[in-house]
C-alpha cells in the first residue's frame, strides 16, 4: 500500500483531536545577525529524531502514545517579520483555544514573540522562563525593533501591555546569559528581568516562587557551550553542558504550569556533522516526555 509522505518527530503521531501537545515549526531566520540557516531546523530534527528512542533513561519514562501531534512547519511569509509573527500568533492562539499546549520549533529567536503575544492574551499574568547565551534585551538592533537580538525586550513590553495592573518587571526569568551590551546587562540588573547570568543556578528557587502561575518557556539552544552545540548562528563560549541543560529543561517542564514553549536557534548548516541536531533532538524529546508525564 502507498502511504502519504509524513515525517513527524518520533512518537508524535497522534491525531489533532486527541492530542494534548501540538508541535509546529517556524522556519524563519530573516533577522539573523551572523550565520543564517535556522529555518532548516524543524525538518532536520524531525528526520534525525528517528535515531532516538521514545524512552528516556534519564527520566525512566516514555513518550506516551496518542498525546503529541506534529503538524509540520508553518508556511511563513517571506519579507515581512510582522506578517510572520502574526502567522505564528494565530497558530498559537488556535492551539491554546483548543485546550492544547503549543510547542514551537524555531527558527531564529524572534519567532518566540509571536507565540508570546498569543499566550499573553489568554494568560495576562504569565511568566516567561528564558534559557539563552544572549540577553536579547536591546531596544533595537541597527535600528530594527523586530530582531532576534531584541526579542525578550519585546516580550517584556507584551507582558506590560496585557496586564496593566501588574508590572512586567521580574516576570521574565533569564538563565545562562553571558553575552550582550552593557546597557542590556544594566537594564536587566535594575530589576526589569529576574537575571541569572552564566549558569542555571537559582532555577529551583525561581520555580518555587512562580508556583502555579502560567509559564511560557523559551529555550535558545545556544545556552549550551559551542563545544557541545556548535550548530547555531551565534555561538558563545562559556556555556553550560548538555546534561545541565537537559536537567534544567526537564525540571521546568515537570514543575511549572506550562502553557507554551519553544526551542530555537539550531542552525543545521553550521554543523555538518549532525551532532548539534542530535543534541537538539534529545532536548526536545526530554521536554516532551517531561510535559506529557506530569501528574
Amino acid at each position: 500500500m502507498i502511504w502519504k509522505n509524513t515525517v513527524n518527530f518520533i512518537g508524535c503521531d497522534a491525531e489533532y483531536a486527541e492530542a494534548e501537545v501540538v508541535i509546529f515549526g517556524a522556519p524563519f531566520d530573516s533577522t539573523t545577525s551572523f550565520r543564517p540557516g535556522t529555518r532548516f531546523a524543524g525538518q532536520s530534527v524531525r528526520n534525525d529524531s528517528y535515531g532516538l528512542e521514545i524512552y528516556s533513561p534519564y527520566q525512566d519514562k516514555e513518550l506516551p502514545e496518542n498525546v503529541v501531534y506534529d503538524c509540520g512547519d508553518l508556511e511563513l511569509a517571506i519579507g515581512s517579520s510582522e506578517k510572520v509573527l502574526e502567522q505564528i500568533r494565530e497558530c498559537t492562539e488556535s492551539i491554546l483555544k483548543n485546550g492544547k499546549l503549543p510547542f514551537m520549533i524555531g527558527g531564529e529567536h524572534l519567532v518566540t514573540l509571536g507565540s508570546v503575544r498569543a499566550a499573553a492574551e489568554r494568560y495576562p499574568d504569565m511568566h516567561i522562563i528564558h534559557f539563552d547565551a544572549h540577553t536579547d534585551l536591546r531596544e533595537d538592533y541597527l535600528g530594527v525593533k523586530l530582531s532576534h537580538a531584541c526579542v525578550i525586550r519585546r516580550c517584556w513590553e507584551v507582558l506590560g501591555m496585557q496586564d496593566k495592573s501588574k508590572s512586567a518587571d521580574g516576570r521574565i526569568h533569564q538563565f545562562g546569559i553571558r553575552s550582550g551590551e552593557k546597557v542590556e546587562f544594566d537594564w536587566a540588573r535594575e530589576g526589569h528581568t529576574d537575571f541569572h547570568p552564566f549558569t542555571l543556578d537559582g532555577l529551583d528557587k525561581v520555580l518555587e516562587q512562580i508556583g502555579d502561575a502560567p509559564v511560557y518557556f523559551t529555550v535558545d539552544l545556544d545556552v549550551m557551550d559551542p563545544s557541545v552545540f556548535p550548530g547555531t548562528g551565534t555561538p558563545e563560549p562559556g556555556g553550560i553542558d548538555f546534561l545541565t541543560a537537559m536537567r534544567g529543561v526537564t525540571k521546568v517542564c515537570e514543575r511549572v504550569n506550562l502553557i507554551g514553549c519553544d526551542v530555537n536557534e539550531l542552525c543545521p548548516p553550521c554543523d555538518p556533522t549532525g551532532a548539534s541536531t542530535a543534541v537538539a533532538c534529545k532536548i526536545i524529546r526530554e521536554m516532551l516526555i517531561a510535559v506529557t508525564n506530569r501528574k
